[in-house]
């Protein structure tokens, strides 16, 4: 079963999607522990949100800081293969990005922690 098909029904069941994002606390609420009986696949679940709070919080942060968006979902298909993505190279591009942002006059902060 494609990851989307297993992580998207809990999304939709959810009133917290809002512009692709998902409220933090929703997933720590519905992650938070894993259960005693958990399968391999449940196992695998946990571990995907779990990293994809981490991109969405730590590594590319962005202004709303309680918030996770589901970009990084499609990146979580694959546990196998996310060693092989060049984060650093991710994570400098997104700074950048970031950084073209605050350029605009109007821009009061960068994002996440910046």
């Amino acid at each position: 079963m494609p990851l989307h098909d297993k992580i998207i029904p809990y999304l939709e069941r959810t009133d917290k999607v809002k512009q692709f994002t998902v409220q933090f606390t929703w997933f720590h609420e519905r992650f938070r522990v894993l259960p005693a009986d958990a399968t391999e696949d449940t196992i695998c679940i946990y571990a995907r949100v779990y990293i994809m709070m981490l991109l969405s919080t730590q590594l590319f942060g962005d202004k709303s800081a309680n918030r996770v968006h589901i970009r990084w979902l499609s990146f979580m298909a694959r546990l196998d293969e996310m060693g092989t993505y060049s984060w650093g190279s991710a994570a400098l591009a997104w700074l950048y990005r970031c950084m073209c942002r605050v350029a605009n006059k109007n821009a009061t902060n960068l994002a996440g922690l910046l």
